[in-house]
């Protein structure tokens, strides 16, 4: 059992706050931690707004909260709470999180309907919460927030397996007579003075009833809404956690940890048989041919080379996609004649490789209580679901599902933005929240990648499929899985390497063949020692939405940097300041050469070495489309007898 720690201090105050009554006006303020927050909270004739300000300026002006709409809010009672307490992640890209923040709770009156509403303030961003008592069984309610920017804003948002949307200028969007277009979480918001903001929510797992947040332009009353509706169950209400995040640049937002401190804490009691790790896979390998003349495909002897291959390297895990089955009915898989599952799960077994199996609910309903005590008894460590539709009430017991047969679990295609979900059940290992590298056989670009990199990630781990190093082949369409128009995929060597490190995930999927790793070792290099998971620091350095972005982890004493450029390349001056003073560093530089390119030369990559000290300034030249990374260990001096 992981025993996690919750140190720090719980204040808790009960206040008789001073408010204005006059003109029915009653108005409520409350400073973040550090002061550098306001949020204003004002009912007035049964309206319930709020007002942000961050450094002195306004980010959101004055915007309705409501949860039942046509309801008018009474206030009731105020008390006002702090809170700073640390707990340790199971994983996830920091060792340990400090939660802190002040908070306002409001008991209000909807109409007879009487409850509470939480406004909780952190330094970097706040969350709205309502828990409403006796609401009537089966009464459809609407959890709506509106947000009103500045008309020179643009904003960002997702689009399923595409490239993000936007930039759309508010103003612009406001003023057409276009139907505006479908808006998912997490948004993200470029402020006039360039500050980036995000809107999403957190914690939808205690939200019993409500679905996925939806955001919608409202031109009638020129303002951005976002909302989650439900259907009441049981005596109380819940609702998710709406949460708005702030940073100086993008990536700050990404590191962000206030949406995972909103979550329900870990429901495990036993949570150390979930392994974070590396995965090998096979569905894009289908049709590579080897050196040796081997041709991959789905056959026993395909999935032992890549155990073998996992074995040598120490990649946890394999990952066997589709076609292992023809067909799933209740209680029973119709096995495919194409390998030999039982030996290739023993020769995993042999070898100290674990397992992760694919299941397709379009090829018939196998049924989830008897689906994951299965996958169990086949002595896998994890199942990649797909095709379960964005369903957070299934979604969420197929979680739950898992956890009790102890199965890591990746939700595949168009799955719930579960935003904390890690943190309730860490067993929910990653999901396919973006566009996956050749998802649907289209063209991936850089410009895509910086900015699922910068939006999607800010919702948790992705599973993306970063790591191809045969470039060359998969355009030239021989593999079985090639994207449709050859030489439509633009990387480099560097850049896939880069993107393993820089995409969060508790389950890192590189989906290349063994082969294609082993010719360039030196470069794969990186990925085999870069730990996943499990990391004590992570930064984003520097970003721009769609153009480039560096991210650092640290492992104990050693940094990881990754970074990427679009197809204008980049020439970056980093800092290594967040190195430790007055240690010197040997650092393996992984980088593009002067003749890489991710249309004409995409393979093209050097390995150098140098020492680094915390005072150096690194001058980084990436090619178009392209990478750069570094593995920054300290020095060990040697010392003769």
């Amino acid at each position: 059992m992981k025993i996690k720690k919750a140190l720090g201090l719980l204040v808790i105050i009960v206040i008789g706050l001073t408010y204005s009554c006059s003109n029915n006006k009653n108005q409520f303020e409350i400073a973040s931690p550090d002061q550098t927050v306001k949020l204003s909270l004002n009912e007035n004739q049964g309206i319930l707004k709020y007002q942000l300000h961050w450094q002195n300026q306004l980010l959101i002006d004055s915007s309705k909260v409501s949860l039942m709409p046509c309801s008018l809010v009474n206030i009731i009672d105020v008390e006002q709470r702090s809170s700073d307490t640390t707990w340790n992640p199971v994983w996830g890209q920091f060792s340990e999180i400090q939660d802190q923040y002040n908070e306002l709770i409001l008991t209000v009156d909807m109409d007879g309907v009487k409850g509470k509403l939480f406004a909780r303030v952190y330094d970097k961003g706040l969350g709205f919460r309502f828990e409403m008592d006796s609401v009537k069984e089966g009464e459809e309610i609407s959890f709506e927030i509106e947000h009103n920017l500045y008309s020179k804003d643009q904003f960002y948002c997702p689009a399923g397996e595409s490239e993000p949307k936007g930039p759309y200028l508010y103003e612009e969007m406001l003023g057409s007579k276009e139907k505006a277009p479908k808006l998912l979480m997490p948004l993200v918001v470029e402020k006039y003075n360039h500050k980036y903001l995000s809107i999403l929510e957190s914690d939808l797992y205690a939200a019993k009833g409500f679905g996925v947040m939806n955001i919608a332009l409202d031109k009638k009353n020129e303002v951005l809404k976002s909302y989650n509706k439900a259907k009441v169950k049981g005596a109380k209400t819940i609702t998710p956690w709406r949460v708005i995040l702030w940073g100086e640049e993008a990536g700050d937002l990404v590191t962000n940890t206030v949406a995972v401190n909103l979550a329900t804490p870990c429901q495990l009691d036993d949570t150390e048989w979930i392994k974070p790790g590396k995965t090998l896979w096979d569905w894009r390998v289908h049709g590579y041919v080897a050196p040796d003349g081997f041709k991959y495909g789905i056959n026993t002897e395909s999935y032992k080379r890549f155990i073998d291959f996992a074995a040598l390297k120490g990649i946890e895990y394999f990952l066997i996609d589709d076609s292992w089955y023809k067909h799933a009915s209740k209680g029973h898989f119709e096995l495919s004649d194409k390998l030999d599952l039982q030996e290739v799960i023993r020769y995993a077994e042999e070898k100290g490789v674990e397992l992760i199996l694919y299941y397709d609910r379009k090829h018939g309903e196998y049924g989830d209580e008897e689906l994951f005590p299965y996958y169990q008894s086949l002595g896998m460590k994890g199942i990649k679901y797909g095709f379960m539709g964005c369903n957070p009430e299934f979604s969420s017991k197929a979680i739950q599902l898992s956890a009790k047969s102890k199965l890591l679990i990746d939700f595949h295609d168009n799955p719930v933005p579960f935003t904390g979900m890690q943190r309730t059940y860490p067993n929910a290992i990653t999901r396919e929240y973006c566009h996956a590298q050749q998802d649907s056989r289209r063209a991936f670009t850089p410009e895509a990648f910086i900015k699922m990199a910068l939006i999607n990630a800010i919702q948790g781990p992705m599973d993306m499929n970063n790591g191809n190093f045969d470039i060359v082949g998969i355009n030239s369409g021989i593999r079985e899985k090639s994207p449709r128009k050859k030489n439509s995929y633009l990387t480099t060597a560097v850049s896939e390497v880069a993107r393993t490190l820089i995409i969060f995930s508790g389950l890192v999927c590189i989906p290349d063949a063994p082969e294609a790793y082993m010719a360039k070792e030196d470069l794969f290099e990186f990925i085999q020692k870069m730990p996943v998971g499990k990391w004590d620091e992570s930064k984003v350095l520097r970003s721009r939405i769609g153009e480039y972005i560096t991210t650092a982890r640290r492992s104990g004493d050693e940094w990881f940097v990754g970074s990427v450029a679009n197809q204008d390349g980049a020439n970056l001056l980093l800092p290594l300041d967040f190195l430790k003073p007055g240690q010197v560093y040997d650092a393996v530089i992984y980088e593009d050469t002067e003749e890489t390119h991710c249309k004409t030369n995409p393979e093209a990559y050097r390995v150098v070495k140098r020492g680094v000290v915390a005072d150096d300034v690194m001058e980084i030249k990436i090619a178009s489309g392209g990478g750069h990374c570094m593995w920054i260990r300290p020095r060990v001096i040697k010392r003769h007898k």
